[in-house]
Parts: C-alpha cells; sequence; structure tokens
C-alpha cells in the first residue's frame, strides 16, 4: 500500500534533486522511498556527495596519461628546488 507525504522543501531544492535522481535515471519519489527505507531498517542517515571531475580537470588527467603512455614522464624529484628547475 502506498501513502502520501506532504512536504514542505525549498524550491530549488526540489529542482537540484530533481535533476540529481534524472542523471542516475530515478525519480524524486524513488530517491525519497529508499532514503526512508533504508533509515528506517538501520536507523542510520547516510549523506555523501561523490566528487567528480571538471571537464577541465579531466582533461588534465586525460593529457597526463597520454603522457604517461609516451613516456613524457620526469621525476621523481628529491627536493622543491629540483622541480622548480625542472618547472622553469
Amino acid at each position: 500500500m502506498k501513502t502520501q507525504v506532504n512536504l514542505k522543501i525549498d524550491n530549488n531544492v526540489k529542482k537540484q534533486a530533481q535533476r540529481r535522481a534524472e542523471e542516475l535515471g530515478l525519480s524524486l519519489s524513488s530517491v525519497v522511498n529508499v532514503t526512508l527505507k533504508q533509515f528506517a531498517r538501520t536507523g542510520e542517515l547516510e549523506l555523501s556527495v561523490a566528487p567528480k571531475m571538471t571537464p577541465y580537470l579531466e582533461s588534465l588527467v586525460r593529457e597526463a596519461r597520454e603522457d604517461y603512455k609516451k613516456g613524457k614522464i620526469s621525476g621523481p624529484f628529491t627536493t622543491a628546488a629540483e622541480l622548480i628547475k625542472y618547472l622553469n
């Protein structure tokens, strides 16, 4: 049996949560249901914000991996001065 719950939620928070849920292929209702089921079962509330790389950081990582594959690596450096000399 299903029941309806009325909640007062900030409109911006609701919209952001709906977007996140849609990114995962879920409805906001299913996200709330899963969260409440876990809380009812364990008595614990686990919150997490998975870190996500920016497109710029992803491009830097991709470039670094390509350089590594091509043997374009440097170091290791034993002192900061060696690193600075290399960077200059």
